[in-house]
């Protein structure tokens, strides 16, 4: 088995903590955190405390190649003495300014550097542009000559799943225990601007990200690009007038009734052969991340039925189109120009049909990052280099028992031999990140984009 092999880096701080939460820039762990092995850094900072909702979580981010027709090399971002932004530097001027102790590394991903002496702070004009999107997030920070910063963020898409498992646990665990407090009911009134959890993760991400890009650049205007879909026309493209209130489920007590008659009381999978009347709404996909959308259901008789819940019977049907990215975007569009507004920031908005003109205009492929380069303003201006790649994972597993059996604690260690899950460590030269553990020291480690590394790498 390979080792992971030590080694220590000496242009990484020591001094200032990185953080670690869903946007954080860089991980961090009491060995082997950050970038290497062997690499000391300080705790890792809680999540509620970089995040006013709480939501726990991190990011893995590494850098890729852009590839261009005419680009430049990646710039060294600048703090001052105040740890305010400045205007990016050459790698030259940085490794004059570290090699004189005039400055000092404070981030690896994306490379940052704080002066420790009083300079002149001239800055120029820079706008963020943001795609916004449902499952990918496209970043881009462009001057009048060329493109200063450019990031991809994948969201997390695991939340209503591990929701759904949660308040299935609690309400397990509510129904055999004894609680000692009188039952509560009036307590189930959401307040004004409430978002589903899984939306408020997002949400609060995309803030969060924006500010972690003004953390490191002179962000002087952030331009947005804001959609509102119709998914009834989207359904339905002649749809107009009066028929919006004539839905497909209009006259129908309920969705299952109207799934019934949709499906003319039949069984879809054997079409009447099995002789069973007794007829089941089935859930093509699970109704914890599928819902009760009519789409998501099927007519199955009994027999049908049992044999897909227990034998694992395959039905041969066409998965429906879901409209949550649709749905996310509608709802949050003039939510996230108000509170970028709200927290001081000069913002614009523009919308979809205009980047996509832009982009054919420029002859640029379709990608977050792409359109972000467009949403800020950006035509001939020089793309930079690399653009870094964001995955936003779990912070750790909260579960405090094994799902099987819900009474047994879950005894798994946390931190094994100094590393953890999503740990960035060097092997053979090449950073990767510890996907999966074992108590014996092996360590399942793959790129950020899912690679497989090595399956037992040993430390």
């Amino acid at each position: 088995m390979q080792k992971l092999r030590e080694r220590r880096l000496t242009n990484t701080p020591t001094v200032i903590p990185h953080d670690r939460s869903n946007c954080g820039l860089s991980l961090n762990s009491p060995e082997g955190r950050d970038s290497v092995t062997g690499l000391k850094t300080s705790p890792n900072s809680p999540d509620a405390a970089l995040t006013a909702g709480g939501h726990a979580g991190q990011n893995l981010r590494v850098s890729v190649v852009y590839p261009h027709t005419k680009s430049f090399g990646v710039g060294v971002y600048v703090l001052n003495r105040r740890g305010k932004p400045l205007m990016p530097c050459s790698p030259r001027k940085a490794r004059a300014l570290l090699r004189e102790d005039k400055a000092r590394v404070v981030k690896r991903t994306p490379f940052t550097i704080q002066l420790t002496m009083t300079t002149g702070e001239t800055k120029q004009s820079i706008t963020l542009g943001v795609d916004s999107g449902y499952s990918r997030i496209g970043l881009s920070a462009v001057t009048n000559k060329q493109e200063v910063y450019s990031a991809g963020v994948n969201l997390r898409t695991d939340m209503v799943k591990l929701n759904s498992e949660r308040r299935q646990y609690r309400r397990f665990r509510r129904s055999r225990k004894t609680w000692y407090r009188k039952p509560r009911f009036l307590n189930r009134k959401k307040p004004k601007g409430w978002l589903a959890p899984s939306i408020q993760n997002k949400f609060d991400t995309q803030i969060k990200l924006i500010g972690k890009a003004g953390e490191i650049l002179p962000i002087s205007q952030i331009n947005i690009e804001v959609a509102a879909f119709d998914i009834q026309k989207i359904k339905n493209p002649d749809i107009s007038g009066i028929e919006y209130q004539k839905g497909e489920q209009k006259g129908f007590w309920n969705v299952r009734e109207y799934a019934l008659h949709r499906d003319n009381h039949t069984c879809q999978h054997c079409k009447g052969k099995s002789k069973d009347p007794v007829l089941e709404v089935h859930h093509i996909v699970s109704r914890q991340i599928g819902g009760m959308r009519p789409d998501n259901l099927i007519t199955l008789c009994s027999t049908c039925h049992e044999k897909v819940s227990k034998a694992g019977l395959k039905l041969n049907i066409q998965f429906s189109k879901e409209f949550k990215a649709e749905t996310f975007m509608s709802t949050v569009r003039w939510m996230l120009v108000n509170k970028l507004k709200g927290l001081g920031n000069v913002v614009f908005h523009t919308y979809g049909y205009i980047t996509k003109q832009k982009r054919r205009e420029l002859r640029l492929p379709k990608s977050h990052s792409n359109d972000a380069f467009l949403i800020a303003g950006g035509t001939i201006q020089d793309r930079v280099g690399v653009e870094y790649l964001i995955q936003q994972v779990r912070k750790c597993n909260r579960k405090l028992f094994k799902g099987e059996r819900s009474h047994i604690k879950n005894t798994s260690e946390r931190i094994i031999n100094g590393f953890e899950r999503f740990d960035k460590v060097l092997w053979r030269r090449i950073e990767c990140f510890i996907i999966g553990r074992r108590k014996t020291g092996y360590f399942d480690i793959r790129k950020l984009d899912g690679t497989k590394i090595h399956a037992s790498a040993l430390r």
